[in-house]
């Protein structure tokens, strides 16, 4: 016996969240339907508004609810060091860590052949216009120690020392293969902390 065509459904959907199996995906649908459908409502709306009510910052590419983001229109970051993540989870990680001060860039993925992602598929030539149009110091780049991560680190080394600005890679903390998401801040304090000039 199987359940309702309308809850089957419902499950479903869930599994394809990360990290739900089925038997969450059940427990998910009872709590539904054990809850005034008010929470289920809520919950339906808060899922659409941030499909419809998010946007990419004009300057950084971070997640916004304006044309520009928090970071970028806080006054009393440094605004001439940038530090470059792979995506929007990425700036959050590290401004949890309390210990970097500069304004972001968010590429929006990596290079990865495989995916048949290559660097104009990315949000470079939006940092090139930054760093040639702006009084930048240093770029700080911040992509995951892997291997799509690295190749995109020296891509971006050989692009930005054609412009001259000082360019320097997280340091110490970060396991090679891992993601920036999951460090904890001690680590990720560390590894801005220690970040290396890359020749």
């Amino acid at each position: 016996m199987s359940y309702p065509k309308i809850i089957e459904n419902l499950i479903e959907q869930l599994v394809k969240l990360p990290g739900v199996g089925r038997r969450s995906a059940e427990r998910m649908v009872f709590w539904f339907l054990n809850n005034p459908k008010e929470e289920a409502g809520a919950i339906a709306q808060a899922i659409v508004r941030v499909r419809e009510g998010l946007m990419f910052c004009r300057t950084c590419n971070n997640l916004s609810e304006t044309e520009a983001c928090l970071v970028c229109t806080d006054q009393t970051r440094d605004q001439t060091t940038i530090c470059v993540v792979e995506d929007p989870k990425d700036v959050l990680a590290i401004e949890r860590t309390g210990t970097y001060h500069g304004v972001y860039h968010v590429l929006l993925g990596v290079i990865s052949p495989a995916d048949g992602k290559g660097p104009d598929d990315l949000k470079i030539q939006h940092l090139m216009k930054r760093v040639n149009g702006d009084q930048i110091k240093e770029i700080v780049i911040a992509t995951d120690p892997d291997t799509e991560g690295e190749t995109t680190a020296l891509y971006l080394t050989r692009e930005l020392k054609l412009s001259g600005v000082k360019v320097s890679r997280i340091g110490l903390g970060i396991p090679v293969g891992s993601s920036l998401e999951y460090a904890d801040m001690s680590t990720l304090s560390m590894s801005l902390a220690s970040r290396r000039p890359i020749e």
